[in-house]
């Protein structure tokens, strides 16, 4: 056959585990708490952002106020929880309260991550299955 190539397999092909992933939020964005409740402040920075705040006279920072749930997740994206940790931290503090659990706290790190306000990186125990 003309053009095929076989697929190599790469090392991004390695599944990783959702729970041992460490949530991160960006440098551009400002976590404030007040009274419990997490306030994430994100500046506009791209070109028809900037247009905007200038011309349509928008504010250049944006205010995510988030509720008790999403204080609690946002307070750990320090680098130092991963996703098990903060898992385990929701379900303490808040109990059934917060179920279905792994499915919202997993959706939440996902809109962060889409959103560009946090970033995933590997935990200790993805590199060491990457090692081996």
């Amino acid at each position: 056959m003309l053009g095929y190539r076989k697929k190599r397999k790469d090392a991004a092909e390695i599944p990783i585990n959702l729970l041992d992933l460490v949530p991160v939020l960006h440098s551009k964005v400002k976590a404030e708490k007040n009274e419990g409740i997490v306030t994430l402040f994100v500046p506009r920075e791209g070109w028809l952002a900037r247009q905007s705040v200038k011309w349509l006279k928008q504010p250049a920072i944006v205010q995510i106020r988030l509720d008790a749930l999403g204080s609690e997740v946002a307070a750990c994206c320090d680098g130092s929880h991963s996703v098990a940790d903060i898992a385990g931290k929701l379900h303490a503090r808040f109990g059934e309260q917060a179920e279905p659990l792994l499915p919202r706290l997993a959706k939440f790190i996902e809109l962060l991550e889409m959103n560009d306000l946090a970033v995933c990186r590997p935990g200790d125990s993805c590199q060491r299955a990457q090692d081996a």
